[in-house]
Protein backbone atom coordinates (compact mmCIF):
# COMPACT_ATOMS: atom_id res chain seq x y z
CA UNK A 1 0.00 0.00 0.00
CA UNK A 2 1.39 3.38 -1.03
CA UNK A 3 1.38 6.51 1.14
CA UNK A 4 -1.45 8.02 -0.91
CA UNK A 5 -3.66 4.98 -0.38
CA UNK A 6 -2.70 4.85 3.32
CA UNK A 7 -3.67 8.48 3.88
CA UNK A 8 -6.65 8.87 1.61
CA UNK A 9 -8.09 5.41 1.11
CA UNK A 10 -8.07 3.13 -1.90
CA UNK A 11 -6.72 5.70 -4.35
CA UNK A 12 -7.77 5.89 -7.99
CA UNK A 13 -10.48 3.44 -9.02
CA UNK A 14 -10.09 0.87 -11.76
CA UNK A 15 -11.94 1.97 -14.87
CA UNK A 16 -14.28 -0.06 -17.05
CA UNK A 17 -12.44 -1.75 -19.91
CA UNK A 18 -15.10 -1.81 -22.60
CA UNK A 19 -12.96 -3.72 -25.09
CA UNK A 20 -9.80 -5.80 -24.92
CA UNK A 21 -9.53 -7.86 -28.09
CA UNK A 22 -6.95 -9.06 -30.59
CA UNK A 23 -3.26 -9.81 -30.51
CA UNK A 24 -0.14 -7.90 -31.38
CA UNK A 25 1.01 -4.41 -30.56
CA UNK A 26 -1.33 -2.87 -27.92
CA UNK A 27 -3.39 0.18 -28.85
CA UNK A 28 -5.20 1.94 -25.98
CA UNK A 29 -8.16 4.20 -26.77
CA UNK A 30 -9.38 7.04 -24.50
CA UNK A 31 -12.60 8.85 -25.44
CA UNK A 32 -13.66 12.46 -24.94
CA UNK A 33 -16.04 14.35 -22.69
CA UNK A 34 -19.76 13.43 -22.57
CA UNK A 35 -19.01 10.20 -24.37
CA UNK A 36 -17.67 6.69 -23.81
CA UNK A 37 -15.72 3.98 -25.60
CA UNK A 38 -18.32 4.02 -28.41
CA UNK A 39 -16.38 7.04 -29.71
CA UNK A 40 -14.14 4.55 -31.51
CA UNK A 41 -16.84 2.31 -32.99
CA UNK A 42 -15.63 3.07 -36.52
CA UNK A 43 -11.95 2.70 -35.61
CA UNK A 44 -11.96 -0.64 -33.78
CA UNK A 45 -12.89 -2.78 -36.82
CA UNK A 46 -9.91 -1.31 -38.68
CA UNK A 47 -7.48 -2.27 -35.90
CA UNK A 48 -8.63 -5.47 -34.20
CA UNK A 49 -7.20 -7.78 -36.87
CA UNK A 50 -3.62 -6.61 -36.31
CA UNK A 51 -3.49 -5.20 -32.78
CA UNK A 52 -4.53 -5.78 -29.21
CA UNK A 53 -7.20 -3.08 -29.03
CA UNK A 54 -8.10 -1.77 -25.57
CA UNK A 55 -10.88 0.78 -25.12
CA UNK A 56 -11.42 2.35 -21.70
CA UNK A 57 -14.30 4.40 -20.29
CA UNK A 58 -12.91 7.44 -18.48
CA UNK A 59 -13.64 8.24 -14.84
CA UNK A 60 -17.30 9.21 -14.47
CA UNK A 61 -18.25 8.19 -18.02
CA UNK A 62 -19.70 5.11 -19.66
CA UNK A 63 -19.65 2.18 -17.26
CA UNK A 64 -16.71 3.44 -15.22
CA UNK A 65 -17.02 4.44 -11.54
CA UNK A 66 -18.17 7.97 -10.69
CA UNK A 67 -16.99 8.43 -7.09
CA UNK A 68 -18.89 11.04 -5.10
CA UNK A 69 -15.56 12.36 -3.81
CA UNK A 70 -14.03 12.80 -7.26
CA UNK A 71 -13.26 16.33 -8.42
CA UNK A 72 -12.25 15.21 -11.93
CA UNK A 73 -8.93 16.95 -12.07
CA UNK A 74 -6.44 15.93 -14.72
CA UNK A 75 -4.45 14.17 -12.01
CA UNK A 76 -7.46 12.06 -10.97
CA UNK A 77 -8.22 11.09 -14.56
CA UNK A 78 -4.60 10.16 -15.22
CA UNK A 79 -4.29 8.20 -11.96
CA UNK A 80 -7.38 6.15 -12.84
CA UNK A 81 -6.15 5.51 -16.38
CA UNK A 82 -2.71 4.56 -15.04
CA UNK A 83 -4.10 2.10 -12.51
CA UNK A 84 -6.29 0.51 -15.17
CA UNK A 85 -3.53 0.19 -17.78
CA UNK A 86 -1.08 -1.29 -15.30
CA UNK A 87 -3.68 -3.84 -14.19
CA UNK A 88 -3.97 -5.05 -17.80
CA UNK A 89 -0.37 -6.31 -17.68
CA UNK A 90 0.39 -5.15 -21.20
CA UNK A 91 3.49 -6.65 -22.77
CA UNK A 92 5.76 -4.11 -24.45
CA UNK A 93 5.15 -0.46 -25.18
CA UNK A 94 1.71 0.63 -26.35
CA UNK A 95 0.23 3.22 -28.68
CA UNK A 96 -2.02 5.59 -26.72
CA UNK A 97 -4.85 7.36 -28.55
CA UNK A 98 -6.87 10.13 -26.90
CA UNK A 99 -9.87 11.99 -28.34
CA UNK A 100 -10.74 15.52 -27.16
CA UNK A 101 -10.64 15.44 -23.33
CA UNK A 102 -8.96 12.06 -23.69
CA UNK A 103 -6.13 13.69 -25.66
CA UNK A 104 -5.32 15.99 -22.71
CA UNK A 105 -5.33 13.01 -20.35
CA UNK A 106 -3.20 11.01 -22.79
CA UNK A 107 -0.64 13.82 -23.06
CA UNK A 108 -0.15 13.96 -19.29
CA UNK A 109 0.00 10.15 -19.04
CA UNK A 110 2.63 10.03 -21.81
CA UNK A 111 4.73 12.69 -20.09
CA UNK A 112 4.64 10.74 -16.82
CA UNK A 113 5.06 7.21 -18.22
CA UNK A 114 7.63 7.30 -21.04
CA UNK A 115 8.59 3.63 -20.58
CA UNK A 116 5.03 2.37 -21.20
CA UNK A 117 4.38 3.95 -24.59
CA UNK A 118 5.87 3.98 -28.09
CA UNK A 119 3.50 6.40 -29.83
CA UNK A 120 0.97 9.05 -28.80
CA UNK A 121 -1.94 10.12 -31.01
CA UNK A 122 -3.97 13.22 -30.13
CA UNK A 123 -7.37 13.24 -31.85
CA UNK A 124 -9.23 16.57 -32.03
CA UNK A 125 -7.21 18.06 -29.16
CA UNK A 126 -8.91 21.14 -27.62
CA UNK A 127 -5.80 23.28 -27.16
CA UNK A 128 -6.83 26.51 -25.41
CA UNK A 129 -4.35 29.15 -24.29
CA UNK A 130 -4.71 32.07 -21.88
CA UNK A 131 -6.07 34.99 -23.91
CA UNK A 132 -3.30 37.34 -22.83
CA UNK A 133 -0.72 35.04 -24.46
CA UNK A 134 -2.31 35.35 -27.93
CA UNK A 135 -0.97 38.31 -29.93
CA UNK A 136 -3.45 38.49 -32.80
CA UNK A 137 -6.57 40.43 -31.65
CA UNK A 138 -9.00 38.23 -33.62
CA UNK A 139 -7.43 35.01 -32.35
CA UNK A 140 -7.38 36.43 -28.81
CA UNK A 141 -11.11 37.11 -29.14
CA UNK A 142 -11.67 33.57 -30.45
CA UNK A 143 -9.72 32.04 -27.57
CA UNK A 144 -11.68 33.97 -24.99
CA UNK A 145 -14.90 32.95 -26.73
CA UNK A 146 -13.97 29.27 -26.43
CA UNK A 147 -13.28 29.70 -22.73
CA UNK A 148 -16.54 31.56 -22.15
CA UNK A 149 -18.45 28.85 -24.02
CA UNK A 150 -16.88 26.12 -21.88
CA UNK A 151 -17.75 28.08 -18.74
CA UNK A 152 -21.32 28.64 -19.90
CA UNK A 153 -21.78 24.96 -20.74
CA UNK A 154 -20.64 23.75 -17.33
CA UNK A 155 -22.72 26.27 -15.40
CA UNK A 156 -25.92 25.89 -17.43
CA UNK A 157 -26.95 22.25 -17.37
CA UNK A 158 -30.32 22.79 -19.10
CA UNK A 159 -28.64 24.46 -22.09
CA UNK A 160 -25.93 21.80 -22.30
CA UNK A 161 -28.41 18.91 -22.10
CA UNK A 162 -30.55 20.45 -24.85
CA UNK A 163 -27.53 21.12 -27.07
CA UNK A 164 -26.26 17.58 -26.55
CA UNK A 165 -29.65 16.06 -27.45
CA UNK A 166 -29.69 18.04 -30.69
CA UNK A 167 -26.08 17.28 -31.57
CA UNK A 168 -26.44 13.57 -30.76
CA UNK A 169 -28.84 13.23 -33.71
CA UNK A 170 -25.85 13.88 -35.98
CA UNK A 171 -23.51 11.41 -34.25
CA UNK A 172 -23.44 8.02 -36.02
CA UNK A 173 -22.67 5.90 -32.94
CA UNK A 174 -25.37 5.31 -30.31
CA UNK A 175 -24.42 6.98 -27.04
CA UNK A 176 -21.60 8.89 -28.71
CA UNK A 177 -22.74 12.13 -27.05
CA UNK A 178 -24.70 12.03 -23.81
CA UNK A 179 -25.34 14.55 -21.05
CA UNK A 180 -27.27 12.88 -18.24
CA UNK A 181 -27.79 13.14 -14.51
CA UNK A 182 -25.28 10.30 -14.11
CA UNK A 183 -22.39 11.96 -15.94
CA UNK A 184 -23.18 15.66 -15.41
CA UNK A 185 -20.82 16.10 -12.47
CA UNK A 186 -18.00 14.46 -14.42
CA UNK A 187 -18.73 16.69 -17.41
CA UNK A 188 -18.91 19.99 -15.53
CA UNK A 189 -15.84 19.38 -13.36
CA UNK A 190 -13.77 17.93 -16.23
CA UNK A 191 -14.59 20.99 -18.30
CA UNK A 192 -13.39 23.25 -15.51
CA UNK A 193 -10.40 21.30 -14.21
CA UNK A 194 -9.05 19.67 -17.37
CA UNK A 195 -10.10 21.73 -20.39
CA UNK A 196 -10.42 25.29 -19.10
CA UNK A 197 -7.41 24.95 -16.76
CA UNK A 198 -5.39 22.71 -19.03
CA UNK A 199 -1.64 22.11 -19.12
CA UNK A 200 -1.50 20.37 -22.50
CA UNK A 201 1.38 22.34 -24.00
CA UNK A 202 3.70 21.92 -21.01
CA UNK A 203 2.76 18.23 -20.80
CA UNK A 204 3.53 17.69 -24.49
CA UNK A 205 6.86 19.47 -24.14
CA UNK A 206 7.91 16.64 -21.79
CA UNK A 207 6.78 13.76 -24.03
CA UNK A 208 9.74 11.86 -25.43
CA UNK A 209 7.97 9.57 -27.93
CA UNK A 210 6.61 10.34 -31.43
CA UNK A 211 3.37 12.33 -31.33
CA UNK A 212 0.75 12.54 -34.06
CA UNK A 213 -2.05 15.10 -33.86
CA UNK A 214 -5.08 14.72 -36.12
CA UNK A 215 -8.19 16.86 -36.42
CA UNK A 216 -10.93 17.86 -38.86
CA UNK A 217 -10.91 21.13 -40.75
CA UNK A 218 -14.56 21.71 -39.75
CA UNK A 219 -14.16 20.96 -36.08
CA UNK A 220 -15.84 23.81 -34.16
CA UNK A 221 -13.85 23.09 -30.99
CA UNK A 222 -10.40 23.66 -32.51
CA UNK A 223 -8.81 27.01 -31.63
CA UNK A 224 -6.53 28.27 -34.45
CA UNK A 225 -3.95 29.87 -32.14
CA UNK A 226 -3.57 26.72 -30.06
CA UNK A 227 -3.31 24.50 -33.11
CA UNK A 228 -0.65 26.71 -34.70
CA UNK A 229 1.59 26.27 -31.66
CA UNK A 230 0.89 22.52 -31.59
CA UNK A 231 1.85 22.22 -35.27
CA UNK A 232 5.23 23.77 -34.55
CA UNK A 233 6.11 21.77 -31.47
CA UNK A 234 9.19 19.58 -31.61
CA UNK A 235 8.29 15.93 -32.07
CA UNK A 236 4.67 16.56 -33.13
CA UNK A 237 3.39 15.73 -36.63
CA UNK A 238 -0.01 17.08 -37.70
CA UNK A 239 -2.72 15.72 -40.00
CA UNK A 240 -5.84 17.64 -40.99
CA UNK A 241 -8.81 15.70 -42.36
CA UNK A 242 -10.58 17.91 -44.87
CA UNK A 243 -14.29 18.31 -44.15
CA UNK A 244 -14.24 16.32 -40.90
CA UNK A 245 -15.73 17.62 -37.66
CA UNK A 246 -15.19 16.63 -34.03
CA UNK A 247 -16.73 13.16 -34.38
CA UNK A 248 -14.67 10.19 -35.62
CA UNK A 249 -16.61 9.28 -38.74
CA UNK A 250 -15.61 6.88 -41.51
CA UNK A 251 -12.92 8.90 -43.31
CA UNK A 252 -11.54 10.20 -40.03
CA UNK A 253 -11.39 6.62 -38.70
CA UNK A 254 -9.43 5.50 -41.76
CA UNK A 255 -6.85 8.24 -41.30
CA UNK A 256 -6.55 7.51 -37.59
CA UNK A 257 -5.98 3.81 -38.30
CA UNK A 258 -3.33 4.80 -40.84
CA UNK A 259 -1.47 6.75 -38.17
CA UNK A 260 -1.58 3.73 -35.84
CA UNK A 261 -0.07 1.64 -38.64
CA UNK A 262 2.49 4.26 -39.67
CA UNK A 263 3.50 6.84 -37.05
CA UNK A 264 4.61 10.08 -38.69
CA UNK A 265 8.23 11.18 -38.41
CA UNK A 266 8.35 14.27 -36.16
CA UNK A 267 9.51 16.47 -39.06
CA UNK A 268 6.64 15.51 -41.39
CA UNK A 269 4.95 18.56 -42.97
CA UNK A 270 1.30 19.12 -42.09
CA UNK A 271 -0.92 16.77 -44.13
CA UNK A 272 -4.37 17.76 -45.35
CA UNK A 273 -6.41 14.69 -46.28
CA UNK A 274 -8.96 15.37 -48.99
CA UNK A 275 -12.30 13.65 -49.35
CA UNK A 276 -15.43 12.96 -47.38
CA UNK A 277 -15.40 13.11 -43.59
Amino acid sequence: MGIREFLFGTGAPRLHVALDEGDGHPVILLHGIASSSVTYDMVVPLLRGNYRVISIDLLGFGKSPAPTTATYTLEEHVDAVSRTIRALKISGRATLVGHSLGSLIAARFAAQNPSLLSHLILVSPPIYLPGNTVLDPLERFQMEAYRKLQNYMRTNRTFTEAAARAASLLVPMKGGLEVTEKNWRAISLSLENCIEQQTAMTDLAQVKIPVDAIWGTRDPFMAPAGLRILERMRGVASTKVDGADHVIREKFAEELARLVDNPSPPTTPIRVVKGRA
